[in-house]
């Protein structure tokens, strides 16, 4: 197992950052709040979890291990694979997530994209023991666990400059796709950080 990689950032993508470790560039699967704490050039250590196909290694990377351990905890339950995990990192912090299945919060596990009513109440029953309690205040080497809990404002900016773009586009790209967040959001959901960025994206490629 690769329990972490560390070095200087080489590239970064929307879902993926590349990360030079001995000569060798590997690539990492990431939510977009932990890809909104790395820079091109700048050193990093994320923690990864290796997923292992018949017809792939995927390496996952997090901000630090309780994100790891917690991405996996998630994977135990039925119908929970890498994806789905990881975007339930992506909206909730790990004591978020424990929080939630601890209080039985039906609500928070539908504010992530690909989960329904009946699959929140799955969750909630078949994670309640694996999850453990909330553990207090956690910061991770990078800082992101408090970028979950930030607006998808700062959430989204603060990827889209990541990923090499200048303030001004990044301000205009968030404005392009504030519609699609409120309406999530009015619907009584969270905004979905990772849908937005896409379709930020996309209006900053047609912009040029």
């Amino acid at each position: 197992m690769i329990a972490f990689v560390s070095g200087p950032v080489a590239a970064l993508a929307p879902t993926t950052a590349v990360i030079e470790v001995g000569g060798i560039g590997m690539a990492v699967q990431c939510a977009p709040n932990t890809l909104a704490g790395l820079r091109i050039g700048k050193e990093a250590r994320l923690a990864t979890s290796l997923v292992v196909r018949e017809d792939s290694l995927t390496l996952y990377g997090f901000a630090d291990d309780d994100e790891r351990q917690v991405f996996e905890l998630l994977q135990t339950a039925s119908g929970v694979g890498p994806r789905l995990a990881q975007a339930m990192l992506a909206t909730h912090s790990p004591d978020a997530l424990r929080t939630a299945v601890a209080t039985g919060d039906e609500k928070a596990l539908t504010a992530v994209s690909g989960i329904g009513k009946k699959g929140a109440q799955k969750l909630l029953l078949e994670l309640k023991d694996r999850l453990g309690e909330p553990v207090g205040p956690h910061i991770g080497r990078q800082g992101i666990g408090t970028a979950v809990t930030s607006s998808w404002r700062d959430q989204l900016q603060a990827a889209l400059i990541g990923l090499g773009y200048a303030t001004r586009e990044a301000d205009e790209a968030v404005t392009a796709v504030a519609p699609q967040a409120e309406a999530a959001i009015a619907e009584g959901g969270r905004a979905p950080v990772p849908q937005l960025l896409r379709a930020a994206l996309q209006t900053l490629n047609r912009a040029r």
